[in-house]
Formats: structure tokens, sequence, C-alpha cells
């Protein structure tokens, strides 16, 4: 454990420093581009199923955070323009390098799990999950699948929690 945290602090904390002038141009094309917030906050579980508040670049012109959220399609007409290339690269992700700092994430782990699609899972797949920090990025991710609809490709998120070791999160970053 106390590897993966002190690896997770110091490449989150790097990241940041890295990212820091890309971050601002995104939230400055954000708030140029469409109107409403710069963040995107979503209710998710993490780690012993407990709720953790996840913040995103804004992709999208709704924002949904209640008990029924609409999983992003291909061509959705809800994406912006800037959002498509956000989700695209990855960078609407970028925030949650904060989280990785302050300990409810890890950059590396399975995703951290919307309320209303969780509850569609059967109960030994949410315990499996709830055993590891979610992650930035994770095997899912990376995967031929990695673009698949949550409830398609979470055995991923399983065999991550399984396998999860400092080699393979070094392989996926």
């Amino acid at each position: 454990g106390w590897v993966k945290r002190t690896t997770d602090l110091v490449l989150a904390s790097a990241a940041l420093v890295v990212c820091a002038v890309p971050m601002l141009a995104i939230a400055l094309a954000i708030r140029c581009s469409s109107p409403g917030p710069v963040f995107f906050r979503q209710r998710r579980y993490g780690l012993d199923g407990k709720e953790i508040l996840v913040w995103k670049f804004r992709s999208m012109r709704v924002l949904e955070n209640g008990s029924t959220v609409t999983q992003a399609s291909k061509d959705d007409p809800r994406v912006t323009p800037l959002g498509k290339f956000l989700r695209r690269t990855s960078l609407d992700e970028l925030p949650q390098l904060w989280h990785v700092v302050g300990g409810s994430m890890s950059l590396v782990g399975p995703r951290p799990m919307i309320p209303g699609i969780c509850e569609r899972m059967d109960d030994d797949f949410r315990s499996i999950r709830q055993l590891a920090k979610p992650g930035v990025t994770g095997l899912w991710q990376i995967s031929e699948d990695g673009t698949r609809l949550v409830l398609e490709a979470t055995h991923y998120d399983e065999r991550y929690v399984e396998w999860a070791s400092p080699g393979l999160d070094l392989w996926i970053v």
C-alpha cells in the first residue's frame, strides 16, 4: 500500500506541475466555448463503497448528477465540439489528479462507478470493485474494449483488482 500511495503522490504531483498551463488553457477554452461551469462534478463510489465527488473538465452541454445518468454515446449531441477533443485525448480526466493527491483516488485502479449504474451490478462484482481505490486510468481504459459501455467492460476492473501489483500499474501507466 505505501509503495502505491508514494508512487501516486510523486507522479500525480509531477503531472499537476507539468499540466498546470495546459489545464489553465483547457479551462479558458471551456469557459469561452460554451456556457456553464468549467468543471463537471459527479458522485461516484470509491474504496469500500464510500461516496466520492469526482471532478472532470466539462465536455457536455448538460450536467447529470442524479440517480438517472445517461451514458454518453459515440455521437452524443450533448457533447460539445471541444468536449469531443477532450474526451478523445482523455484531457477531461486531468482534474482527477487532485483526487489522487488527496487520497480518494489512485492513478491506476477500477473506474469510480456512477451510483445509478453500480446498483445494476451484482453484489459480488460491487464487492470486488470496492477492494481498491478507483483510478484515473486502468486496465479497461487501455484495453481494446476501452470505448465500450460501462456494463459491457467492467470485467477489466474485476481483473485489475485480482491481479493488482506495482508492475501491472507501471505497465498500465
